[in-house]
């Protein structure tokens, strides 16, 4: 997914704390990046509000510190994956079960495949 930059410059500034220099979000890895995009281009489709979305990342990000995250940053946008993977189960957009399968299949994926190259999942990924 490519995004313009003044979508993806509105988005940091509707979310707070959304970790940006004066050109935009900024990211440590390229995954940091697809699941800023994929919250994107789900509250485009008008799948949760900005504020919908405020609000479960702030309870996802208490809950992580009550658990002993230490809140350095570093943390963030896995905060950010766990709201994605939230409120895509929440709005019905898939089941915890299908995202749970989709994740076992990508970890699969990325323990065979070689580091630089490509992940790709096939069906053996998904296993039986």
């Amino acid at each position: 997914m490519n995004l313009t930059p003044q979508q993806a410059m509105r988005a940091a500034v509707a979310v707070p704390g959304v970790p940006r220099d004066e050109d935009g979000p900024v990211f440590r890895e390229p995954w940091e990046a697809r699941a800023f995009a994929m919250a994107l281009a789900l509250h485009e489709a008008g799948v949760f509000t900005w504020k919908e979305w405020a609000e479960t990342l702030g309870a996802q990000i208490k809950r992580a510190q009550a658990a002993g995250d230490p809140d350095t940053g570093e943390t963030y946008y896995r905060h950010w994956l766990a709201t994605l993977e939230t409120l895509v189960a929440a709005k019905g957009v898939a089941t915890s079960d299908v995202l749970h399968r989709y994740r076992d299949a990508w970890d699969h994926a990325a323990d065979r495949t070689p580091h630089g190259a490509p992940i790709e999942l096939t069906a053996e990924d998904f296993g039986k």
